[in-house]
């Protein structure tokens, strides 16, 4: 009897097995490309023309599997990624306690209730509030409970599908594109290149505001058109079948719309909470050396007797945060939201743990890919790599170098899907090269996530972009010509403003 053979369909690995499969490629590369270093200054900072050979030190087994640990712990020659994973675990504990009282789902629901019968006018709006949570948190699974909302109330106005599933993918994705403080991005990169991440945050919020904008007309305009000419709709072959899907469900009772007067405060303090955040991760003195209040304030306020002791001596000023700080914030926040919902401490406990549980993966991911740098750095070939960049990059234009790191890092942002990872194991190249080009980390940074954002928004390896569809019954060559031209549109956008951005 001949047997069958069955066909396997090729499935793209994890994220970790491609980090680890890089840190074995790195690690053979060790034995094959000649050792050598660059000095330093007193900050760390490679010295342009230094560089100089060395003894080879080819990496082995033993190294391989000891780089993602020394990834998270760090060594005398790289900096550990326990504090961002720490935060990233934190983070993750916030959202999973915020997430528990449903004010957000709440939220966004009673917007869509209170535009009823002007519901165009919840494009933009919609499509800021994701893309804010895209820039500010890095939110992208949390739309996948918005769809079944959003799909029937949009055709019911004469919209279709790709117009529900385009305002929080849209909104969310170019959110992260133009990331300003995202911890899963801007964190990790700035972290890597030992830069706060406030850095370069005023450019962020311009790119922001630029692509947000284009994307809204983008959704706006079609949505215009369908209403009046549905046989338009690229997906109006199937919008009998999805009429039948997706009846409209009208919930019973107007107060199911209103939230609670504890959800509106959770909503007022999970935004007080990035508020604070961005203001403490702004270097203030350093923008100018006259803005001093901050610093003088939490002087004052710690020099109050009993209050000062009883707030704590050690508080750092607004402006010279770190991750450290960031992190306590969070955690504070997380219990003051506990606190004010009245919510049971196994209640808050449970929240917290499996929203931290929810994350683990991307907190040891950032350790893998930190892996990469440490075989690199320890198998001495970092600065080799560095001196062929400097070589190469010798006569190019400030605009072209970002421009080309930019184009660089899409084809990379297919390849490792994961942000976080795609930080922690290219920054600690780029941003020097960045360096030798006399182009700013932050800008370096910028281009990481655009490119990034820029992926994520059609990549078939991301669960969000597959299961938005999924949820919509949309196939993804259909997503693909829809969103062809925006995608252009973001790309020569995002390129001019990197090129324009570098010379000033």
């Amino acid at each position: 009897m001949q047997e069958v053979k069955k066909k396997h369909r090729f499935h793209m690995p994890s994220a970790f097995t491609i980090l680890f499969i890089i840190i074995v490629i790195i690690a053979a590369l060790t034995w094959i490309i000649p050792a050598g270093t660059y000095a330093t200054d007193k900050a760390g900072n490679i010295i342009s023309g230094t560089y100089r050979a060395v003894k080879s030190k080819p990496q082995g087994i033993w190294d391989v599997f000891m780089a993602p640990v020394i990834g998270m712990v760090g060594d005398k020659k790289t900096e550990g990624a326990i504090s961002v994973s720490l935060f990233i675990l934190v983070i993750g504990g916030f959202l999973g306690v915020v997430n528990k009282t449903d004010a957000l789902n709440e939220g966004i629901s009673s917007i869509v209730h209170r535009y009823k019968g002007r519901e165009k006018q919840l494009i933009p709006i919609l499509m800021i509030l994701f893309a804010i949570g895209g820039s500010t948190y890095g939110m992208g699974e949390e739309t996948i409970a918005f769809y079944p909302l959003l799909i029937p109330v949009m055709m019911g106005v004469g919209f279709d599908s790709l117009v529900a599933v385009a305002i929080a993918l849209v909104g969310t994705q170019v959110g992260c594109l133009a990331s300003t403080v995202n911890p899963f991005a801007t964190g990790v990169a700035s972290q890597t290149l030992h830069i706060s991440p406030g850095d370069g945050l005023v450019s962020r919020v311009i790119l922001l505001v630029i692509t947000i904008a284009i994307s809204i007309i983008y959704v706006y305009h079609y949505a215009s058109v369908i209403e009046k000419h549905p046989e338009k709709s690229l997906v109006y072959g199937q919008r009998a079948e999805d009429e039948k899907r997706f009846a409209i469900k009208v919930r019973s009772g107007e107060d199911d719309f209103k939230m609670t007067k504890r959800q509106k405060a959770v909503i007022w303090l999970f935004g007080l909470t990035f508020l604070i955040m961005i203001l403490g991760l702004i270097p203030w003195t350093n923008l100018n050396s006259h803005w001093t209040f901050f610093d003088t304030f939490t002087k004052w306020l710690t020099g109050i007797p009993f209050l000062g002791n009883l707030l704590g001596q050690d508080m750092a000023p607004l402006g010279t945060w770190y991750f450290n700080e960031i992190t306590m914030l969070f955690l504070f926040m997380s219990v003051l939201i506990m606190w004010v919902y009245h919510m049971k401490e196994s209640e808050f406990m449970d929240a917290f743990m499996k929203g931290m549980a929810e994350f683990l993966s991307v907190a040891i991911i950032v350790a893998v890919a930190r892996g990469i740098q440490v075989v690199m750095n320890n198998g001495m070939i970092t600065g080799t790599v560095l001196h062929w960049g400097e070589t190469g990059l010798h006569g190019l234009s400030q605009s072209i170098f970002i421009i080309l790191t930019y184009i660089f890092y899409i084809p990379m942002s297919f390849l490792i899907p994961s942000t976080s990872g795609l930080a922690a194991a290219t920054m600690g190249i780029i941003g020097p090269l960045g360096h030798f080009a006399h182009v700013s980390g932050s800008l370096v940074i910028t281009a990481y996530q655009a490119a990034s954002g820029w992926v994520n928004l059609i990549t078939p390896t991301s669960g969000i972009v597959m299961g938005a569809l999924a949820i919509a019954h949309v196939n993804i060559s259909i997503w693909w010509k829809w969103m062809l031209k925006l995608m252009i549109y973001l790309f020569i956008v995002t390129c001019v403003f990197l090129g324009v951005a570098a010379v000033l």
